[in-house]
């Protein structure tokens, strides 16, 4: 009778697919956690052109100064997330008083939703690619390329110095400042692997 006997390499194989299988599902979940701990800001501009674009960063910097103020006394992300919710007819009207002195008359809207961001590192700190909750600043016809960072915790516009202390304020631990700093050796590309296994996610939820 003749045995099926698995040889050293296909043994060898199969472990190494077990163990990439169990990598994958444990990288989705430590970003699946960090996204649970953070706001993203992202305002898309009208298009491309070299005055929408101008027009992006000051409606971007109106509403950075303006949550900033807003998330200051946040206790942690439940609170961020009530309060920015809150305050979206005026980061809405914000926004669109600062369309209006520019000398411009496109609409504008400000939704708090789940969006899907690439990879994106920063002055000090990356993020992985992933779905995070967004406060999204889509105006006009949105067409044109966006800008994004964090707006809670404050990390884009925490001084480089501070950027642990605010981290650790809003409730990341060190587990996730490693993960985003470069304390966490070779993140970028495991951050990099870790978008072909959201790929994959998503492909398989279709």
């Amino acid at each position: 009778m003749r045995k099926d006997v698995y040889k050293p390499m296909e043994i060898a194989l199969l472990l190494a697919l077990a163990v990439t299988l169990l990598w994958g599902s444990w990288s989705l979940q430590r970003q699946d956690a960090l996204a649970q701990k953070m706001i993203r800001l992202h305002v898309i501009a009208n298009s491309d052109s070299a005055a929408d674009q101008a027009l992006k960063l000051q409606v971007r910097d109106k509403v950075l100064d303006f949550t900033t103020s807003v998330l200051q006394s946040s206790k942690d992300m439940e609170d961020a997330k009530q309060r920015l919710d809150g305050a979206l007819p005026q980061i809405q009207r914000l926004a669109g008083g600062e369309i209006e002195e520019q000398g411009y008359h496109y609409t504008v809207s400000a939704r708090l939703e789940e969006s899907e961001f690439p990879l994106k590192e920063y002055d000090g700190f990356s993020l992985p690619g992933g779905k995070y909750l967004a406060l999204r600043i889509v105006i006009g016809e949105g067409g044109g390329h966006n800008w994004w960072c964090v707006v809670y915790p404050p990390l884009c516009t925490a001084a480089a110095a501070d950027l642990k202390e605010t981290a650790v304020a809003a409730g990341l631990g060190e587990d996730d400042l490693a993960l985003i700093t470069e304390e966490d050796t070779g993140y970028v590309l495991r951050f990099r692997s870790l978008e072909l296994w959201e790929s994959l996610r998503q492909w398989l939820q279709k």
